[in-house]
Formats: C-alpha cells, sequence, structure tokens
C-alpha cells in the first residue's frame, strides 16, 4: 500500500476529474489524503479519502469569483488569463506549500498529486519532499516546439517557420505578455528559500503527467516529453440522487435531433450563450436542453421557446448518450463527456482555457469553434445546421470515442501512480502515441 497526497485548487473543474482517479485508488488499498476546498469535502470523503482543508491558503467558492476577486469580471482575453494566473494561483503557492508541509509532517505521502496549477506540490518537493505528479485537468497545455504557448488560442505549426514563431512567443510570453506572472512566481519562489523561475505555461512534473484524453483530440507533436501519458477520459460519476424530469421520455425517443447547450460553472452569465440557442433554434426541429440554468427569468427571454427543456442540472452520464449535438463555451469536462459518446461539439468560449478546448475541437474534426464567448442567434442556428447537415463532424467525434473507449483512465491512471511510488524515478512511455489527430493531413491542409 502506498500514500498519496492529493493537492487541488478550490474550483469544480479542477476537483472533479480527479474523484474517479481517487476512488480507483482508494480501491486498490492506498491511502490518500486530499487538500482541497472545504465545499468538496463531501464528495472527496465520498470517494474513501481523507480530506485535509486549507488553513494557511485562500479558499475561494468558485461559484461566485467576483466576491472572491473584485475586479475580475471586468477583464477580458488575456488580461483575465493572466489576472486568474497571478491572483488564483500563482499567490496561492507559499501559502499552500505550508499547508502541504504541514500534511506531509503528519501523512507521509510516497507521492504528491496536483492539478496543474498547484505549484506547491513542485516546491515541495524541491525542498525535500516526495516526487510529484500531475493529473491534468485541461488540453494538454505543455510547451513544445510544435505548439504556441497555452494561453494563446493559436493553431500549431510544426514548420520551420512555425518552430520559429513558437520558439519566439514562448520567449515573448513569459518574458512580455505574462511577464506579471513570471514576476509573482519568482517572488513566490524566493519566499520559500527558492531559486526564481520564469512562467513558462502549464507546469510539467518531471516524473509524470496524467493528461485525461487521447492523440486524437490533441495537437500533433513530435516532442511530447515521455512521461507524458495519455490515459483517456476521467469522467466523474453524477450526483446521486437524479431523478428524470417529465420531459426525459422525449429525449429517449429521440423524434427529433437533441441538441445540448450548457454555460459550464466558471463563465456562468446564461446570456452568454444560452439565450441566443435558444432564441436561434425556437424555430429549428430540434429538442434544445438547456442545462445549469438555476433562474430562468435571468435569461431574458419572454417566454422560454416550446421546443426547449430548462433545467437546473442535468447528468451528462445519463444524458449525453441521447445528445446529436452539445453547444458549449469549451469547458474540458463537457467536452470530454461529449466526445465520449461520439457527440459533436460547437464551442463559444473565449476565456480561462476555452480559446485552447475550442481550437482543439475544431482542429481535430469533431466540430466548430465560434471563436466569441457571445453568438448571436443567427450565427448559432447557423452553425447547429452546418454541424447536423455534415456528417464528417459526427464521424471523428465518433472516431475520437472510440479512442477513448480504449481506455480506462482511473485504472491506468492508477497503476501509472502505483510505480511512481514503487520506484520513485520518472515514469516514462514505453512506446510513443500516434502523432496525428483524427482528421487528416489532407484535411488539415484544404
Amino acid at each position: 500500500m502506498a500514500r498519496f497526497l492529493f493537492a487541488t485548487q478550490p474550483i469544480t473543474g479542477h476537483v472533479l476529474p480527479a474523484l474517479p482517479l481517487v476512488t480507483a485508488l482508494v480501491e486498490n488499498g492506498h491511502d490518500i489524503a486530499w487538500y482541497a476546498g472545504a465545499r468538496f469535502r463531501e464528495r472527496i470523503e465520498a470517494t474513501g479519502a481523507r480530506f485535509e482543508p486549507y488553513q494557511a491558503a485562500y479558499d475561494y467558492d468558485d461559484r461566485d469569483y467576483d466576491a472572491a476577486f473584485p475586479g475580475r469580471s471586468a477583464l477580458k482575453g488575456i488580461d483575465q488569463i493572466r489576472f486568474d494566473f497571478i491572483n488564483l494561483f500563482m499567490k496561492q503557492i507559499r501559502p499552500q506549500h505550508q499547508d502541504l508541509a504541514r500534511i506531509q509532517s503528519e501523512f507521509r505521502a510516497d507521492v504528491t498529486v496536483g492539478d496543474p496549477s498547484v505549484a506547491a506540490t513542485f516546491t515541495l518537493h524541491e525542498l525535500g519532499g516526495p516526487p510529484n505528479a500531475v493529473y491534468n485537468i485541461t488540453c494538454l497545455g505543455i510547451n513544445g516546439r510544435d505548439v504556441a504557448p497555452f494561453g494563446l488560442g493559436l493553431l500549431p505549426d510544426s514548420s520551420l517557420i512555425g518552430r520559429i514563431r513558437n520558439r519566439l512567443l514562448g520567449e515573448l510570453a513569459s518574458r512580455v505578455i505574462f511577464k506579471s506572472v513570471s514576476d509573482e512566481l519568482g517572488a513566490q519562489r524566493r519566499s520559500l528559500g527558492l531559486a526564481s523561475q520564469r512562467f513558462a505555461g502549464v507546469l510539467l512534473s518531471p516524473y509524470l503527467l496524467l493528461e485525461p484524453s487521447v492523440p486524437t483530440f490533441e495537437y500533433p507533436r513530435t516532442d511530447l516529453p515521455r512521461q507524458a501519458h495519455f490515459i483517456g477520459a476521467l469522467l466523474p460519476d453524477a450526483l446521486p440522487g437524479f431523478r428524470p424530469p417529465a420531459w426525459w421520455d422525449e429525449v429517449v425517443q429521440h423524434q427529433r435531433p437533441v441538441v445540448l447547450v450548457t454555460q459550464g460553472t466558471v463563465a456562468t452569465d446564461s446570456a452568454d450563450l444560452i439565450r441566443p440557442t435558444l432564441a436561434g433554434l425556437a424555430h429549428e426541429d430540434v429538442l434544445v436542453i438547456a442545462a445549469g440554468v438555476t433562474n430562468p427569468a435571468q435569461l431574458g427571454l419572454e417566454s422560454i421557446p416550446v421546443n426547449a427543456r430548462v433545467e437546473a442540472y442535468v447528468p451528462f452520464k445519463q444524458l449525453m448518450p441521447h445528445v446529436d449535438l452539445f453547444i458549449t463555451n469549451g469547458g474540458f469536462g463537457g467536452v470530454m463527456h461529449a466526445l465520449a459518446n461520439g457527440v459533436p461539439i460547437i464551442a463559444s468560449g473565449i476565456t480561462e482555457d476555452k480559446p485552447e478546448v475550442a481550437n482543439r475541437v475544431a482542429y481535430s474534426g469533431a466540430g466548430l469553434n465560434l471563436r466569441t464567448s457571445q453568438p448571436t442567434p443567427a450565427q448559432v442556428r447557423a452553425s447547429v445546421q452546418q454541424v447536423l447537415g455534415d456528417t464528417r463532424y459526427q464521424a471523428v467525434a465518433r472516431r475520437i470515442a472510440d479512442d477513448l473507449a480504449q481506455h480506462n483512465a482511473p485504472l491506468e491512471g492508477t497503476r501509472l501512480l502505483e510505480q511512481l511510488a514503487a520506484t520513485r524515478q520518472p515514469v516514462y512511455r514505453q512506446v510513443p502515441p500516434p502523432r496525428q489527430s483524427a482528421l487528416t493531413a489532407a484535411d488539415h491542409a484544404s
């Protein structure tokens, strides 16, 4: 039996992917302590893990970022990304390190396992702690010669000129675009007695990176680090006690295409995406399911269209097998739920990691990227007609689903973490993953 210390930001999209992984580790007889926000305690303890609360670090509530971080909502695009990196992640490094050091002094973990924004698992290791692994919570965002720095929303380019672009942008990102992030990272590290370090994108553990995806959804890379492993989707179970709503039979009978739209868990203004979707599809022969709407009055519509069903919560695990098209602001968890079921996607989001996720939706051929967080009803209607009218999108989504079905992410993640705990050495891939995305090279060229 090994001991694993998980460390997670108090953010829903960071906690949920780890639930099936921790459950599998516990079922294999391992002892887990999980450091996370207090509002996730019940779900964490339901896995069999020991919950460890934030004490020195800021335990904010991700359901209201405006209250937790005044001024954030006024920022857009790269300005908001910089703000998030500094305030949600970098400024947490020292207090999170203090919390993890306290827990480690009692728990004595063999390995720490952090989400990619918890730099304290790295500082803990550098100051004599156990080796650390990272479980990713979004698309593969580590730097490489074939890709632009994560967060800029640029497509990959492996040509000679493209690689020069990528290298120059990497320098520009850390020294100019994200200089304030680099400055805060350096200050936090120096406060712990460690050397300064420039911000260089998503953190990559030298020991193990668990990527909850498959190569066919990702950009092709010729320099993927050997410790990066694609393990398939980490999809949490639905909340217990779900009862199908009155309209559920309409979905199951599937007499017309089912379109699911959701606003996600971070950028939650339903006027951005749900309202234009309901308005744009009001006269289309589809059944629209709008999930995550706690107050329909906030949609700003005179009435809910007759072909729409609005709910505060619908579990994707039960609903997605009946869906024909998923409209999303680009949240990675929802996208992986859709792809695991072979559902094509329309992505429309420009905050957090969403431009990067949406780019991969379009690049893989599994759907469209609208490149806006506030599409018009006409844009939504035209994009839905395009995707439902072209079988190529569904064919690619199904191909990715087939690849995901070849994996058991909790089991594969467990085996890799067990190997790290046993050897305390980097866990390298034996065979490189395929380089080509689901779309053919000829399709990319066109």
